[in-house]
């Protein structure tokens, strides 16, 4: 019974600190998104922050979706003049960058205006190679809201100034297991500011002139 107890309390304890993890990067992200188009501050370089295109059910997800359209958006109205797509290319089946340079050139984005970074494995890496490895100390994100602001958090952290744009969300029930993944992931992103932890991989320059 006691150890139950004591199992009880750590659980209370980790749930307190998630949550108040996840407020304070609210806190530190504050004025840095938009939801405008005109009202968001011109940058050179839009940091599109990937995600899966296909979902397992073999429907397209939402999230690439609104993600896609975001970046077709600022670029049309002058926002940003290069698009990076940083995301996970782990294997040869399976190429976020890739996928969504793509659908943007589909979508009339000029091929020569985008930069593709295939070592985004998690948002630190995507947010820190930018700097590193493309030259940004100054960039837009671009993904949905509650993602833009742990990529904030972490780019005040490594010396970047960003902002945000947020791209169109997802219903509640569709994006459920995602908002539960996000408390972790949050609490993930303040160790790794504690620790100062450095990118899986950088490598050499590609700066966007």
């Amino acid at each position: 019974m006691k150890y139950l107890k004591a199992i009880a309390l750590l659980l209370v304890f980790l749930t307190i600190s998630m949550i108040l993890t996840s407020l304070w990067i609210d806190f530190k992200a504050r004025g840095k998104t938009y939801d405008s188009v005109e009202q968001i501050p011109k940058n050179k370089v839009g940091l599109v922050l990937g995600t899966i295109k296909s979902l397992g059910n073999g429907q397209t997800n939402l999230y690439y979706t609104y993600r896609i359209n975001a970046a077709v958006a600022l670029f049309e109205a002058g926002k940003i003049e290069f698009i990076l797509i940083s995301g996970d290319n782990g294997s040869t089946e399976y190429d976020e960058p890739s996928e969504f340079k793509n659908d943007l050139i589909k979508k009339g984005i000029p091929e020569e205006r985008i930069f593709l970074d295939y070592a985004g494995f998690r948002t630190l890496d995507s947010v820190v190679r930018a700097k590193e490895i493309f030259g940004q100390n100054s960039i837009t994100i671009i993904s949905q809201q509650f993602h833009n602001e742990r990529a904030i958090y972490l780019a005040q952290n490594y010396g970047i100034n960003a902002v945000a744009y947020n791209a169109k969300d997802v219903n509640s029930h569709y994006g459920l297991k995602t908002r539960l993944r996000e408390y972790l992931a949050r609490a993930n992103a303040s160790l790794d500011v504690v620790f100062d932890t450095e990118p899986k991989f950088l490598g050499d320059k590609i700066e966007i002139k």
